[in-house]
């Protein structure tokens, strides 16, 4: 029987060479997830759903839940003018 150590290092990644190399063996380039671009098209989505959900639940009058989504909104507007588009 493993003790808890070995068990855990046998499931480990060790470095760039564990990873997939399907990728890099066909030359392919990959987009960064985190490019800027990415990031401000995600905020801008994120916004916009947001917006909708505050315009959406105005009719229950549900004042927490609408300045909720406001709130929300109004995080994912400052990443956008943080981080212009690309």
């Amino acid at each position: 029987m493993q003790n808890g150590s070995q068990r855990i290092m046998k499931f480990r990644r060790r470095g760039p060479e564990a990873g997939s190399s399907s990728d890099r063996s066909k030359g392919t380039e990959r987009k960064p997830r985190n490019s800027v671009a990415v990031r401000f098209a995600d905020a801008k989505k994120n916004h916009e759903r947001y917006l909708a959900l505050a315009r959406a639940i105005a009719s229950t009058g549900d004042a927490i839940q609408i300045e909720n989504y406001y709130q929300h909104a109004e995080h994912y507007f400052r990443v956008m003018m943080e981080r212009p588009a690309a």
